[in-house]
């Protein structure tokens, strides 16, 4: 009975809202399934494999913002000099330790988590999950209600205020939407890397690592079993796809 009375609420509320879809500024021509899709046509998106990232903060140079240039530059996110509106995919965030005074720097993203919180609140089922673990949002069905902003416990999802111009073909993007990290899924369902980490290897800092946390055999795994890797706010239980190195 209570399944039933919450999927019929929910209904009622995505009816109620349904047309706020309309006013929502997609480019012409730009459509979610060309990020969303699965691997190129002879493959498809299987949950043999979830892909992760692992981050070492004893690299990461304080000050530095290649990552966050690159994923700008990637996803054609541009600044409209309001910083508390600006769309914010990665940002980097300096973490203190009040005993110490030490001070660690980390980039900041969403964590694709196992169990999305953002994906559990989403009346729509815009926010969404694939098989192998790449957390999205399908910007045409997603109706700006900003419930999956305030679930994130990373604050790594943004609202889109402004007009989108020029966006990327395969990044679309639109005014009165939420939007957050893809791992460049364009990239990886292509067999490419993400680009904040293509940029931080070409500033040879070498802080990102990218892979398949299920391949015993991949960088990331051999690392991970070697060294360790944190989840922030591991008490969550949310079994996060980024993890993290001396912090």
């Amino acid at each position: 009975m209570i399944e039933k009375t919450i999927n019929f609420s929910r209904r009622i509320f995505v009816e109620k809202t349904a047309t706020a879809v309309a006013g929502l500024s997609i480019a012409p021509g730009v459509f979610l399934n060309q990020v969303a899709q699965a691997k190129p046509a002879d493959q498809a998106v299987t949950s043999d494999v979830r892909w992760g990232m692992l981050i070492d903060t004893n690299k990461c140079a304080t000050g530095c913002t290649a990552c966050v240039s690159a994923c700008n530059e990637e996803n054609g996110i541009q600044s409209h000099n309001r910083p508390a509106t600006d769309q914010v995919w990665i940002r980097k965030v300096k973490l203190r330790d009040k005993q110490t005074g030490h001070v660690t720097s980390l980039p900041m993203m969403c964590q694709h988590c196992e169990h999305p919180p953002c994906v559990d609140v989403c009346p729509t089922g815009a926010s969404m999950k694939r098989e192998d673990g790449i957390v999205l949002v399908d910007k045409h069905i997603c109706i700006g209600c900003r419930y999956c902003m305030m679930a994130c416990p990373y604050k790594a999802r943004s609202f889109a205020h402004e007009t989108v111009t020029d966006p990327k073909e395969y990044a679309p993007r639109g005014k009165g939407t939420v939007e957050a990290c893809t791992l460049c899924v364009h990239r990886v369902d292509e067999g490419g890397t993400p680009a904040c980490v293509e940029a931080c290897n070409a500033a040879e800092h070498g802080a990102m690592i990218f892979g398949d946390l299920k391949d015993p055999n991949s960088e990331i795994s051999k690392e991970l079993e070697k060294h360790g890797g944190k989840q922030i706010r591991a008490d969550l239980n949310l079994n996060t796809g980024v993890r993290y190195q001396g912090i």
